[in-house]
């Protein structure tokens, strides 16, 4: 590409038209409806998840099952709404039977997660699970070896927690996820402060 040329989805509207008419990787032959996000295109937090379920297929919204009651409750435990902040996952199209995506699907749907993150422009994402992790620091290691600290993705700042599903599954931890997020609250006052000193 020259350097003329315009940036591939230069808008938000043309992201979103290209991600829901998306048939680069098989799970769009399965999917009900892309699940492109939800929330504030501008917000200054943005959570990214490892792809939509069943509901979320049906509703075209992510994380509105019971995982998505538990990220609203964290979410708003810290002082916020859904509407404040952003919600992507990524990948945009369901895994037949929730499966976990593949890294072919994954790197298939990385144009459309990475354009988000450029256009919402966020002070801080934070990682939910695994996948989110792995797909964003490209790394293989353990969930919890890279909690509470604070990583990078292409210059921004970034915490990793449990996946909200992961959590209904394992209570215990929901303390530690709490945690996460008091600490992703805190950078992200950190970040607040700094920017206006």
């Amino acid at each position: 590409m020259s350097l003329l040329e315009p940036p591939q989805f230069a808008s938000w509207a043309d992201l979103e038209r290209e991600a829901l008419a998306c048939t680069k990787c098989p799970l769009a032959e399965t999917r009900t409806q892309v699940v492109f996000g939800v929330g504030d295109p501008h917000a200054d937090l943005l959570f990214v998840g490892e792809g939509p379920g069943e509901q979320e297929d049906l509703t075209g919204e992510p994380f509105v099952g019971r995982a998505g009651r538990l990220l609203t409750s964290l979410i708003e435990g810290i002082g916020l709404t859904r509407a404040e902040v952003y919600i992507a996952n990524v990948v945009k199209c369901r895994p037949p039977g929730n499966r976990t995506p593949t890294p072919e699907e994954a790197a298939a749907c990385a144009p459309f997660l990475d354009r988000q993150i450029d256009l919402i422009a966020p002070k801080l994402i934070v990682a939910l699970g695994k996948t989110a992790a792995m797909r964003l620091l490209r790394t293989e290691a353990s969930l919890g070896s890279l909690r509470g600290q604070v990583h990078r993705y292409r210059g921004t700042p970034l915490v990793v927690t449990y996946h909200p599903a992961y959590l209904l599954r394992n209570l215990p931890d929901k303390s530690k996820a709490w945690e996460d997020l008091l600490f992703a609250r805190r950078e992200l006052r950190r970040i607040e402060q700094g920017a206006t000193a």
